[in-house]
């Protein structure tokens, strides 16, 4: 820029909301390590990640970022970040090593340290009962699709509030359903692995039955001060014209990708275009009554995550999905177009748009509940150069993107209450094992040793300052 073009229009700050949750966030089985310490046993991911051709390179999570055995060096990493705070995930096997019974104590200890040291360093914990990490024995009796797994989940939501809830504030019930669901049993790019539409629906409902359970359980165990959320993959879907057959080819992804959850969670019903759609694989039948009732408790926050947007449109045009796909009921009649502009390293396009389509979505859909941007980041092919620093000037262009479309929600009126950048550490990245970093902080997996990035120089200058510099 030049001196001619800095007007103050151009440069002035953009402030954020005082009292803004300032983030980063992780999750067990992408950095603890650790996986058959303490008592745990295997997860969907530790099975997952031993069968041949599931992850690449053969990676699995047993060390990952060592985060259990170096967690008050990463959170003293966090303090001098200046990071309000920070979104964990809690395992399950290591809690509750068969998904049943009473806790392991040495598991639930970790937890309880990390708890501590957070708030010796004046961070706010938010703690995720579940990423991903079901027990494997709950899944060989069958896994989310099948409805005692739901009831198994608030059993265990019970374990962890009763040992942290009179120090945690922040829950979170479930992240990204959708993923566990659709990925994990619908076309099995993600742990179990199974590919069958009709258990990826059962799936998708059990969640939400384990998510209204568990929220019923820790309203009764924690103080009313308590916030409770959960945690969506929402999707930025725009059809890629404005014909009648892209319309309804995004309506009908919107309704398995997006409505799936948020109608039964916030409005206590099934879409009944979800239900139609969705007739030739499944007749809904494992919804039982009283179901909606328990799936829609009340909330006091949702989390968003986003990346990236999808071009949809109807069967014909555009790249065809996947096959098998994860889409059910809808993968026939739609496409996904390629979009137009920069990708990350996994090959998204970077588009903050999509954020800030989202969030006032929300802002008219559900009027008076608050909003977290609970992850957004992007994976880029940095790496720490002969003098030892990691300079990522792409992944802080694209921070400051989505952080201005955060800034512009607030602006038009959405209740944002903070932002949890994704991701503090590099790590396991499910399916891509080792070959995508996230982190703002670079790990070197041989070493263990950690170099902060560039990003996460910006990313403490902007908690500093409250904001940024307008683009």
């Amino acid at each position: 820029m030049t001196a001619v073009d800095a007007r103050p229009e151009t440069m002035a700050a953009l402030r954020f909301p005082a009292g803004f949750r300032w983030g980063t966030a992780t999750a067990a089985y992408q950095i603890e390590g650790a996986a058959a310490e303490g008592g745990r046993t295997p997860s969907i991911w530790d099975t997952f990640s031993r069968t041949p051709g599931k992850v690449r390179n053969g990676d699995t999570g047993d060390i990952a970022a060592d985060h259990l055995h170096r967690m008050p060096d990463d959170v003293a990493l966090m303090r001098d970040l200046g990071v309000t705070d920070y979104r964990f995930s809690v395992s399950w096997p290591r809690v509750q090593p068969t998904g049943r019974g009473p806790a392991a104590e040495r598991g639930l200890d970790f937890y309880r340290r990390l708890v501590d040291e957070l708030l010796a360093a004046g961070i706010r914990p938010v703690a995720t009962l579940y990423h991903w990490d079901l027990p494997q024995e709950l899944e060989d009796a069958g896994g989310w699709p099948e409805r005692d797994t739901a009831h198994r989940f608030t059993e265990y939501t019970a374990l962890v509030a009763g040992a942290l809830g009179d120090r945690v504030a922040t829950w979170t019930t479930l992240n990204e359903p959708w993923c566990g669901a659709f990925l994990g049993y619908g076309n099995g790019v993600h742990a179990p692995g199974r590919t069958s539409h009709p258990a990826a629906l059962r799936a998708a409902h059990h969640f939400n039955l384990a998510h209204g359970g568990a929220t019923r359980v820790l309203r009764d165990r924690l103080p009313s001060t308590a916030e409770i959320s959960l945690t969506l993959n929402l999707h930025a879907l725009r059809p890629l014209t404005d014909s009648p057959a892209d319309r309804d080819a995004v309506r009908r992804i919107d309704a398995v990708g997006n409505r799936i959850f948020l109608d039964p969670v916030f409005h206590g019903r099934l879409p009944e275009d979800l239900v139609e759609d969705t007739a030739p694989v499944t007749d809904w039948s494992f919804v039982r009554d009283g179901d909606l009732e328990i799936v829609s408790a009340p909330l006091d926050s949702l989390g968003i995550n986003y990346y990236s947007p999808s071009v949809v449109s109807a069967g014909g045009s555009g790249s065809p999905s996947p096959s098998p796909s994860p889409w059910a009921g809808a993968e026939e009649r739609v496409a996904f177009a390629p979009a137009a502009g920069p990708r990350t390293a996994m090959g998204w396009p970077v588009d903050a748009d999509g954020l800030y389509e989202l969030l006032t979505r929300l802002r008219d859909e559900l009027p008076g509940l608050p909003l977290l941007v609970t992850e957004n980041g992007a994976a880029y092919d940095d790496y720490a150069d002969p003098s030892g620093q990691v300079h990522d000037p792409e992944r802080v262009a694209y921070l400051a993107a989505h952080l201005s479309a955060v800034h512009r929600a607030i602006e038009d009126g959405v209740d944002v209450r903070g932002y949890f950048l994704w991701s503090l550490l590099d790590n396991f990245e499910w399916a891509q094992g080792y070959s995508k970093r996230f982190g703002i902080v670079h790990v070197d997996f041989a070493s263990q040793r950690r170099t902060v990035k560039d990003s996460a120089r910006w990313y403490a200058d902007v908690i500093a300052r409250g904001g940024l510099t307008r683009p």
